[in-house]
């Protein structure tokens, strides 16, 4: 069962969530803070060129399967023309509207 984009409790992960899944370059770095950072499995990933091939360039799109109390933490099936589908979580620090950093890797 999958948490409707439109439900996710927290409002700037629910924009990233949106704007993920619509590929929409210009709102998702909007959402970014200056200096966001993020990992992938544990590892640091300059999240241009992260999000270029993981998100954008192959069709990225995440069904948020649940959320912790406060919106910030996801499990989601997260699917891309490069890798298929996998469930994955997620984590979120957001400051101020924006995202400063997520973490991602299999759930």
């Amino acid at each position: 069962m999958t948490i409707p984009v439109e439900l996710l409790s927290d409002p700037t992960v629910r924009a990233f969530v949106t704007a993920l899944n619509a590929g929409d370059r210009a709102a998702f770095q909007a959402l970014l803070a200056p200096g966001a950072t993020m990992s992938d499995d544990g590892s640091d990933r300059n999240v241009d060129d992260w999000t270029e091939r993981e998100v954008f360039s192959s069709g990225g799109y995440m069904d948020v399967e649940s959320q912790d109390e406060d919106g910030r933490s996801l499990i989601a099936r997260y699917r891309n023309d490069t890798w298929g589908e996998m469930r994955t979580a997620w984590r979120f620090d957001v400051q101020d509207g924006k995202v400063s950093r997520f973490e991602t890797g299999q759930a």
